[in-house]
């Protein structure tokens, strides 16, 4: 009989890039109480979104080395059957979608003059493209938003955004609210940095919306040859919808 594999465990399930620069993080105390409190939260039979297997989906699905833009929100969503581990991005079949996705396809329709298919909503056709999709805080208790802030994770993603900021290529950081704009001190100047307020309802009006990040993300991406996102490419292995 064949032996049992071994599960996999932090950092050993994240790409090359990734592993090298969050190896330490293991080994320190915030995270050790992080990993702690998680279980002690299954344990108690509590519900935590994303899956244990998605949490670290972001870092997981684009290495460090292959990330042109940041997208940085705060914590994932609550509700059941949402969160898959990439900010902001839900199931193509869930129903309705959250009011700030929603949102932010108000914003890229206005900046680009396309209809969105109010299906689409996974987001991985931008992860191909070099889109990290990251959350200050990457797990929460189910019916309880902010629930995990304050309990780890915030060192751990200042970490990821220290990393990629460390990078020599420069990247271009969309930081939406307050809590994801904390994080700007850590990016080195010559990344391209754009803040705004957080597509959430109660704070869409206040300057997400108008805030043209879509398009002067692709500017300065064409500023620095690269090429740039294809916005309304919203699914895996999909073509330009636009």
């Amino acid at each position: 009989m064949e032996a049992k594999k071994k599960a996999r465990k932090f950092p050993d399930t994240l790409p090359d890039g990734w592993r090298e620069v969050l190896r330490a993080e293991a080994e320190k105390s915030y995270f050790k109480s992080l990993t702690k409190f998680l279980r002690e939260e299954l344990r108690s039979g509590h519900e935590i979104y994303p899956t244990s297997a998605q949490i670290l989906r972001a870092l997981q699905s684009l290495d460090l080395n292959e990330v042109k833009l940041c997208i940085l929100g705060q914590d994932p969503y609550h509700q059941p059957g949402q969160a898959m581990g990439l900010s902001f991005a839900v199931p193509n079949q869930l129903q309705p979608k959250p009011p700030s996705l929603v949102n932010i396809f108000k914003e890229i329709e206005s900046s680009l003059g396309w209809k969105w298919d109010r299906e689409s909503s996974e987001l991985l056709g931008w992860v191909e493209q070099g889109v990290l999709l990251l959350n200050t805080v990457l797990s929460v208790r189910r019916g309880q938003a902010f629930s995990h802030r304050n309990k780890g994770w915030e060192p751990f993603t200042d970490q990821v955004i220290r990393s990629l900021g460390a990078r020599e290529k420069p990247v271009v950081f969309l930081l939406w609210g307050a809590a994801a704009q904390s994080k700007a001190a850590l990016i080195q100047k010559h990344h391209f940095v754009l803040k705004s307020a957080h597509p959430s309802p109660l704070s869409a009006h206040r300057g997400f919306f108008g805030c043209g990040h879509f398009l002067a993300a692709n500017q300065q991406l064409k500023a620095w040859n690269e090429e740039p996102i294809d916005w309304t490419r919203i699914n895996a292995g999909t073509k330009a919808l636009l």
